[in-house]
């Protein structure tokens, strides 16, 4: 090992333990309670640690033991002190720990290449230091946190983590087209994009305005959006024109997601399908922009926001994990018997309730030897299907008020996104 090996291994460990370091004090000031460690004192443990590890070639583990053992005991003097004086949390102790697992790992030349093992000291030092300055936020977010909240994603991450490896891999079914592993991963991919939607939602919590509340639901349920918007347009006609915004920005939200879904199942297939998707969600941003923009100010309370559901809760997953084999059974039942008008007319059908399920249909089909442009095309039509479907609920719950610009707008874009499609193809 060379002084210039040891030299950057000893400067990342520091700027691991001075990025946590300054983050512990700036939190600390004004506070009653002076913290043991800051700039100075995390940097030290971490090169404790990175000298330990850089040592243990002569040494052995032993140095690094005695230098963690002794950390522990200067860590745990410091908590018995601070929880006498009633202050009971630990956050700075373990991060004090952490400085020093971070220089140890620099220093450990023999764990990973030197590339690799320092952005992993980096990456490690920067998400810590997001946790601890986002205290706030985070305690907000946990504070709006439902115990079914906590429960359906406990669940989901055990069926996840647990349960779907184990999960049979093989093909079942009279077309070979059902394979339980593949329908879970599924499940997990679409149920995590929807969780994104859902705690930025909750993140930003009930003040929240129209436009942003439609935008946010629109990850998680378009309809929900719909449905909930619509309603409160026929109840309160002061605030039709800005709930008719909110459900135009969730339907537009719909293509971009599905966009998502795409990408990140198929990225071969996304040049066929962006044209049309992307040129619907523009216009219907673009459109949901200006009317918010001529629609007025809010007024001080909008009332409640859409009720949309934790995706992670089984029972919704199990549901769209049928609905998803049932449509993928259909649409390559449909594709042998019927050719390609047969995967159209199911897309049609599928849209009239559910867009994630038949996307992913048609992507699995495409990967197994689809022509890009009959999957772009069919999963065009789902999403073309579910907007016009979402139109009807807007007029016929929320009535001309609502529904009107509604129809409007999203006839706007669905001709964007057809005109585009004809273009692509």
């Amino acid at each position: 090992m060379t002084f210039h090996d040891a030299f950057v291994s000893l400067a990342v460990a520091v700027a691991a333990g001075m990025l946590l370091g300054a983050e512990r004090q700036q939190s600390a000031a004004g506070d009653e309670r002076t913290d043991f460690a800051g700039i100075r004192t995390f940097p030290l443990v971490s090169l404790l640690g990175a000298l330990g590890a850089l040592a243990k070639p002569v040494a052995g583990l032993w140095l690094l033991i005695g230098l963690l053992a002794g950390v522990v005991a200067f860590v745990t003097v410091s908590h018995a002190r601070t929880a006498a004086q009633g202050h009971i949390g630990v956050s700075t102790e373990v991060a004090c720990l952490l400085a020093f697992a971070l220089g140890a790992v620099a220093g450990m030349r023999d764990l990973m290449p030197d590339a690799d093992r320092f952005l992993f000291v980096g990456t490690t030092a920067a998400a810590s230091l997001a946790l601890l300055a986002l205290k706030a936020p985070l305690h907000g977010f946990a504070s709006r946190l439902s115990a079914d909240d906590v429960y359906a994603t406990t669940k989901f991450v055990v069926l996840a983590l647990v349960i779907l490896p184990v999960l049979p891999r093989g093909a079942w079914g009279p077309l070979g087209v059902l394979a339980p592993f593949k329908i879970g991963k599924m499940i997990a991919l679409v149920a995590g994009v929807s969780f994104a939607g859902y705690v930025a939602s909750r993140l930003v919590g009930a003040a929240r305005g129209i436009l942003v509340a439609g935008l946010l639901g629109g990850l998680v349920s378009s309809t929900a959006v719909t449905l909930t918007y619509a309603g409160r347009g026929r109840e309160q006609p002061a605030l039709a024109s800005l709930c008719a915004v909110a459900i135009i920005a969730a339907c537009s939200v719909m293509f971009a997601r599905v966009l998502v879904v795409v990408a990140l199942i198929d990225r071969a297939l996304l040049p066929a399908v962006a044209p049309a998707l992307g040129a619907t969600a523009a216009v219907g941003f673009l459109a949901a922009f200006l009317r918010y923009r001529t629609a007025g100010a809010e007024p001080g309370e909008t009332g409640e926001g859409p009720q949309l559901r934790n995706p992670f809760e089984l029972r919704q997953a199990i549901t769209f994990g049928l609905l998803y084999g049932v449509v993928l059974f259909v649409a390559k039942a449909a594709q042998l018997w019927a050719g390609t008008a047969g995967i159209y007319l199911s897309a049609v059908l599928a849209g009239l309730t559910d867009v994630d399920a038949i996307t992913l249909s048609v992507v699995d089909m495409h990967r197994g030897g689809l022509a890009a442009s009959t999957a772009a095309t069919a999963i065009t039509l789902a999403a073309l299907t579910n907007t016009v479907v979402k139109a009807g609920v807007a007029l016929s719950v929320g009535g001309v008020a609502v529904g009107r610009p509604v129809a409007a707008t999203l006839g706007a874009s669905l001709a964007a996104g057809a005109v585009a499609l004809a273009v692509a193809s």
